[in-house]
């Protein structure tokens, strides 16, 4: 299809706004522009000052990948405070289609046009063709989504909110772990550990465990103490932040079948560097008993390039409804 351009392409997560501008089809990404949520009131004056400050004028379609559930008219950001009408923004920019559709779903339409140097593998044997494709990621909150043949020779993009599914121990100390968190929250999603503020509250509750007090502590700071070994305890969070996130991707590998390659989105992983422990992550991976020889050859790649989801939501514009 070679129509609904120039487009508005938009990838908005609980910290940032991404903006993008495509003028055809054969054109790629223009002016990316990175914006902090909260220096706009709203998704539409972000959206405005993006196209003011890059001199573009009237989009003809627009695509929007958000972190949250679409389920209506009505969104609403899960971890943030903007709240939008599809219609609304559609009738404010004039657009001759919107299209809104939850932010993994977006980066899972990228999956198929990455290239080598967008990935970075972390084990596992060759993906097979034509086979499921599973995708998760740690930002601000924890994306699931994925990929599935549908019989044409082409994939459908999940959409769901997989990151608020219940988080499981794996061994003793983990079950430690979630037994401070469930005095802490009602429910303790994979995503309150799995996530920027997930990394903290991981080491907030090794300090409780080890009876010392825990400081307020920055996602970053956490990382960048791991980083340089600067303090036990960041240290300790990483490890068993590489754990769960092991034990959450095999977990939906299994679930999917996704015998095509498990993909990792987000910035909190690529933002720990060498900290994240890639062997503990795959031995987690794969440690499901009777099906670690299959989870053995499952190849799982970290996503590297820097706006995959501006791409995916193009993408979508094309091939969804």
């Amino acid at each position: 299809m070679n129509q609904g351009y120039p487009r508005l392409l938009g990838d908005i997560g609980g910290t940032n706004a991404r903006w993008a501008w495509q003028e055809s089809a054969d054109a790629g990404l223009e002016d990316i522009s990175v914006q902090p949520c909260a220096a706009s009131a709203s998704i539409q004056e972000s959206a405005a000052n993006y196209l003011l400050a890059h001199g573009r004028k009237n989009p003809v379609w627009a695509g929007i990948g958000i972190a949250t559930a679409i389920t209506g008219d009505e969104v609403r950001l899960t971890n943030g405070t903007w709240h939008f009408s599809i219609a609304a923004f559609q009738r404010a920019f004039a657009l001759e289609r919107c299209l809104v559709i939850n932010d993994f779903t977006a980066l899972a339409m990228s999956l198929p046009a990455l290239i080598p140097a967008d990935l970075r593998a972390l084990g596992g044997g060759a993906a097979v063709a034509g086979a499921p494709i599973a995708l998760l990621g740690p930002g601000t909150g924890l994306g699931v989504s994925g990929l599935v043949p549908d019989g044409k020779g082409r994939y459908s993009a999940l959409s769901g909110e997989g990151g608020h599914v219940t988080l499981a121990a794996s061994n003793d100390m983990e079950a430690s772990i979630l037994a401070v968190l469930r005095k802490r929250f009602d429910h303790v999603s994979a995503e309150r550990v799995l996530s920027g503020a997930g990394l903290v509250t991981i080491f907030q509750t090794l300090c409780k465990l080890e009876g010392r007090p825990a400081h307020d502590l920055m996602p970053s700071e956490v990382a960048d103490a791991a980083m340089a070994g600067a303090d036990a305890q960041c240290v300790q969070a990483v490890y068993y932040f590489s754990r769960f996130l092991g034990n959450v991707a095999g977990n939906l590998a299994l679930t999917l079948g996704s015998l095509g390659g498990v993909y990792i989105g987000g910035g909190v992983v690529p933002r720990l560097g060498a900290a994240f422990d890639a062997m503990v992550f795959r031995e987690c991976f794969e440690s499901k008993g009777r099906y670690r020889q299959m989870l053995s050859t499952v190849p799982v790649w970290v996503i590297t390039a820097s706006t995959p989801a501006l791409v995916g939501v193009s993408r979508a514009l094309d091939t969804l409804p």
